[in-house]
């Protein structure tokens, strides 16, 4: 097992809510020179910038993980990775289909730039990407799973849009292996008043929308190589 420095959060332009200068090209640059071994690029509801971000992964020498931050039917969001871009693009298409059809509004919301690997704009997402999709929390791991992806609640410390905040209790029957944190001086109060964190991987990341957010190289994961399916089953693995 090696350690790797990571952040399997992050935003790129595609996003409403990331800032411009989060494109897959800068993204993954600003990773490099950080140090990170690893990042995921997580855009809300969406994969359509994965392709680019890890063709730019791939020559900084930073593995980029394909996958999204999904937003339940209850507004809880959840961060979905993919060993394979293929199936990320697959998910993609499903999510799609149920997100709530509300067209976005630049002038309110923000861009939501598709981009290739020279950094251009070639489109845009028409609905807009923060909405909720149909798809129940309990619903969101098995799904994943059938597209050979993993699956963990997002910033579970956050007082908005995560699994405690909006539901208030971790659902009985769940499965998920991996929980994220915003902050990790709230890890313990966290599990101390929901137990069930205490058996799950825990990571911290930074939820970035700019540039300046992804983290440094301060936390570290195991896993027997940088492959993106070697890290994932780090995460999906039994405590």
């Amino acid at each position: 097992m090696i350690p790797l420095y990571y952040d399997l959060h992050i935003h790129s332009c595609l996003s409403p809510c990331g800032d411009d200068d989060m494109t897959p090209a800068n993204l993954t640059g600003m990773a490099a020179v950080k140090g990170l071994d690893v990042i995921a690029l997580t855009d809300h509801n969406t994969c359509k910038n994965c392709p680019a971000a890890m063709y730019h992964g791939a020559n900084y020498g930073v593995t980029v993980i394909p996958g999204m931050e999904l937003t339940t039917e209850e507004e809880v969001h959840v961060i979905c990775l993919f060993a394979e871009l293929e199936d990320a693009l697959s998910f993609d298409a499903l999510v799609y289909e149920k997100l709530l059809p509300v067209p976005n509004r630049e002038d309110i919301f923000g861009k939501q730039q598709i981009m290739n690997e020279r950094d251009e704009v070639t489109g845009t997402v028409e609905n807009l990407l923060i909405n909720a999709t149909s798809i129940p929390f309990d619903d969101v791991f098995a799904l994943v799973r059938s597209y050979r992806g993993i699956a963990y609640p997002a910033h579970v410390d956050k007082t908005s849009t995560s699994l405690i905040s909006n539901l208030g209790f971790v659902p009985p029957g769940s499965t998920f292996t991996c929980a994220e944190f915003h902050d990790f001086k709230n890890l313990h109060r966290i599990r101390r008043e929901h137990p069930y964190f205490g058996q799950c991987h825990a990571i911290c990341c930074s939820d970035a929308h700019y540039l300046e957010d992804i983290h440094e190289p301060e936390h570290q994961i195991y896993a027997r190589s940088k492959k993106a399916r070697d890290i994932l089953n780090a995460l999906k693995r039994p405590l």
